[in-house]
């Protein structure tokens, strides 16, 4: 009777996990949930879920993830599937994946940039016109 509502822990990415400033973790991190990162990570950080840098907060390696809102700082690559929003005090220095960009006035970005999102074809648009 209740069998259907029940959902394993590992099917569950809505869970939140946080380094807390102060902090520093040296090493890599996968998961499937959201992190925030108000610490300092010397690694690697992969998950199905959103990453959150807080002002403070620092990232030395890869980052990839689903989403990211960030406002601290990283330095390494980064591989965002859907959207990165890069906040007013956000530093971001490395390569950039990214499927939507949305950078605040006063953000930091000295990155090489790849959009990964539907890319429409300019000559379909011309051809159509031209027609």
């Amino acid at each position: 009777m209740f069998s259907d509502q029940k959902k394993s822990k590992s099917e569950n990415t809505n869970e939140q996990n946080r380094i807390a400033a102060g902090t520093t973790i040296t090493g890599d991190i996968s998961g499937k949930g959201g992190f925030r990162i108000e610490g300092t990570l010397d690694g690697n950080l992969k998950t199905a879920g959103k990453v959150v840098i807080s002002e403070g907060g620092l990232i030395k390696g890869k980052l990839e993830c689903q989403h990211a809102d960030i406002e601290g700082k990283i330095n390494g690559n980064l591989h965002v599937s859907g959207t990165l929003s890069l906040r007013t005090a956000a530093v971001i220095e490395g390569e950039v994946s990214a499927g939507k960009l949305a950078i605040e006035p006063g953000a930091t970005f000295n990155a090489t940039c790849k959009m990964n999102g539907d890319i429409k074809s300019l000559k379909q648009k011309d051809e159509k016109r031209s027609a």
